[in-house]
């Protein structure tokens, strides 16, 4: 599995986690479902491609100003709680920072 792979996954399960069990909803809801589609968009075309550093140290900011604030709000609520859900994948992704 690649870098960026690997990424999508973990934005998938993170925005997945604070759908679920921040907002109460049984599946994405449609703003979370858009926020995910636009994530994953910027990441498939990624000019750093598999030689990426987490977005968070990027020097090239691809979200827009409303998308960034509304993905850092989910990974500041859903990244503690990956360990509990998704442990493999929070330490996978702590590493590759």
């Amino acid at each position: 599995m690649t870098r960026v792979e690997r990424e999508k996954e973990t934005v998938r399960q993170m925005i997945e986690l604070y759908c679920t069990k921040c907002e109460g909803n049984n599946h994405l809801c449609l703003q979370c479902g858009e926020l995910l589609d636009y994530a994953l968009t910027r990441l498939e075309k990624c000019k750093f491609g598999n030689h990426k550093s987490s977005c968070k140290k990027c020097p090239v900011h691809c979200y827009k100003p409303e998308m960034r604030q509304k993905i850092r709000c989910i990974m500041r609520w859903s990244g503690p709680r990956m360990i509990l859900y998704h442990p493999i994948k929070a330490v996978r992704h702590v590493i590759d920072k």
